[in-house]
């Protein structure tokens, strides 16, 4: 059953969730990121089911986050677009927020390492004066007025 649209939503994060919010979408964008390009290979990582994945690679390809490049033999690879590429600190605030919140048995499964050879420990910092971005350093305001819902 298709679920219905979050676009007549006046706030960002519902949109996006219309985008990548299924359940599987960010999952097939983190292999990607992690090198996997070919259906077969997502496939098998996953576990998932080829109509579910079909599915899941249409829609980022549709919106722009997935790119699809033919192959001989009439295969396919899936790269990411710079819309695609963009999705990396929602993945690892994600990954950072599951490690803390959401541990398997035996801690983390992955870890980062930054080219200087150390853990990173990525926060959201103002770009302005460079100090970190909390709830309680900052306040929400409209931007434009409301739109009115249907």
């Amino acid at each position: 059953m298709k679920r219905s649209t979050f676009q007549h939503f006046d706030c960002s994060i519902a949109r996006s969730l219309d985008l990548v919010g299924e359940w599987w979408t960010l999952l097939v964008v983190r292999d990607v990121f992690f090198g996997l390009h070919r259906f077969d290979a997502i496939r098998d990582d996953l576990g998932i089911s080829r109509n579910i994945l079909t599915d899941r690679l249409t829609t980022l390809v549709d919106g722009g986050v997935l790119e699809r490049r033919p192959l001989e033999g009439g295969h396919h690879e899936y790269h990411l677009t710079e819309k695609g590429r963009a999705l990396y600190p929602v993945l690892v605030s994600l990954m950072q927020w599951g490690d803390t919140w959401a541990t398997p048995e035996g801690g983390p499964p992955l870890r980062l390492e930054h080219q200087c050879g150390h853990d990173p420990h990525p926060q959201l910092t103002c770009a302005e004066c460079g100090e970190a971005v909390t709830r309680r350093t900052t306040k929400v305001r409209r931007n434009r007025p409301a739109a009115a819902r249907p």
